[in-house]
């Protein structure tokens, strides 16, 4: 792993420009980031600002004022990265679309809104494209022997078989809102609770399954509280939209379940699916104020145990032993420094045993890692099952300790496991360089 570049934009008066808390931040497949600050003008009005930057050209920044009323929490690029979903805290969704395909021009037509109600998780609906690398031919020249598409349905269809445009968000108050983009141009949105006893949401996710099914994620920031998930199922009957939703298996972390560990996590900070497309694995983080500890869940399919008495009354339960899904954890972590944000491959990849073996021995790891960022500045690249550090990034502006000696400016390493070091590379700039990229 090399260095691209460092850069560093010019600096703005702390009491007219502040970052948006929580920051939001989005890339998307055609390498543009968005991110999102707040721009305080003289009467200390805010003006919520989202810059949309070429990690290609990241001098060059363009901005744009949001006309969001409160924070924005969340920012999702669609699949062709050529359109911008931002939302909330008072629950209004934008659509942003480039205007005649260029980076720096920005338009939004059309949107939804649920008023009062902030946006904790939004997403595209799946279109039905998944494509999986193939890790045993990575050293393939062609791209359509690393790639193979995988049989994957989209969250819904048109008639013909096309896949119906829109997006899925859910509030802090327990509701999933849907809004769908007819080829008209008509926007159908329906708003429906994700069970009948709604409670307060901090952290979601939202992944999708293969036969076209969504499975949202929510815990109420309480590590002490379950876990919860729902399928949701989205459909058009009369030109109106419909959402059903159903309680699926919840989880409680297993540091809540250990005696040594119950009481000094008390808040789960991070929650994700391992992919976009597999809502079967999610992996979770607990904090405290100065530590944190990371565990992968997964969904699998078990045998429920019948009695003999039942199975002599009733031969057919004998015969097929009934199943139930239930999660179990796979991995967890030791007590780590506080964990500040997770980062997960976007790429899907092949797991079968001959993938992984290759993996291992060949030390290429394309989306079988995923990035935990910690408040000392370091990123430590793990294994995204056995969650094992795999690298280890240090960051030239990590900070310093007031008693730690001052050092000269190194350029970031990146350590292994095995104790190599790489220096990055140093590269040439056609210009000088303001801003960070990471």
């Amino acid at each position: 792993m090399d260095l691209a570049y460092v850069c560093e934009w010019e600096k703005w008066p702390k009491s007219t420009h502040c970052p948006s808390v929580p920051l939001a931040c989005a890339w998307s497949c055609r390498n543009l980031i968005a991110f999102t600050t707040d721009l305080r003008n003289d009467d200390q009005d805010l003006t919520r600002l989202i810059h949309i930057l070429d990690t290609e050209h990241p001098w060059d920044v363009h901005s744009i004022s949001s006309e969001h009323s409160e924070a924005i929490t969340c920012l999702e690029w669609d699949q062709s990265g050529s359109r911008l979903l931002s939302a909330d805290a008072n629950g209004q969704i934008k659509c942003w679309s480039m205007a005649d395909h260029l980076a720096n021009s920005w338009e939004s037509p059309m949107g939804s809104l649920v008023e009062g109600d902030p946006i904790v998780a939004l997403s595209w609906l799946h279109n039905g494209v998944k494509l999986a690398l193939h890790v045993e031919k990575s050293g393939a020249s062609s791209f359509g022997e690393k790639f193979s598409r995988v049989k994957f349905s989209p969250s819904l269809t048109l008639f013909g078989g096309k896949p119906m445009e829109g997006w899925i968000a859910v509030t802090v108050s327990g509701l999933v809102t849907v809004s769908l983009l007819k080829p008209s141009g008509q926007v159908l949105t329906s708003t429906e609770s994700l069970c009948r006893l709604r409670g307060r949401v901090a952290l979601a996710d939202i992944a999708f399954t293969g036969g076209g099914n969504i499975v949202v994620a929510t815990a109420d920031g309480s590590s002490a509280s379950p876990v919860q998930f729902y399928k949701v199922c989205v459909s058009v009957v009369s030109e109106k939209c419909r959402i059903d939703t159903e309680i699926l298996p919840s989880l409680f972390m297993r540091c809540t379940t250990d005696l040594n560990r119950k009481d000094k996590f008390p808040a789960i900070t991070h929650l994700k699916f391992l992919a976009r497309d597999m809502s079967e694995q999610v992996l979770l983080c607990a904090s405290s104020q100065t530590s944190s500890i990371v565990e992968c869940w997964s969904l699998r399919k078990e045998g429920l145990p019948v009695n003999n008495i039942f199975q002599q009354i009733s031969p057919v339960v004998g015969d097929k032993q009934p199943m139930i899904l239930k999660w179990r954890i796979l991995s967890a972590t030791n007590d780590l420094d506080r964990v500040s944000a997770v980062a997960l491959p976007k790429l899907p990849i092949s797991l079968t045993n001959t993938d992984l073996k290759v993996a291992s021995d060949t030390q290429f790891y394309p989306g079988l890692g995923l990035a935990l960022a910690f408040h000392d500045g370091s990123v430590h690249i793990v294994h995204r099952l056995s969650l094992q550090t795999m690298a280890i990034f240090f960051s030239s502006t990590a900070p310093r300790s007031m008693d730690e000696p001052a050092r000269p400016r190194a350029s970031p390493r990146l350590t292994t496991c095995g104790g190599c070091t790489w220096e990055p590379t140093p590269r040439r700039s056609a210009r000088p360089v303001r801003g960070v990229a990471v």
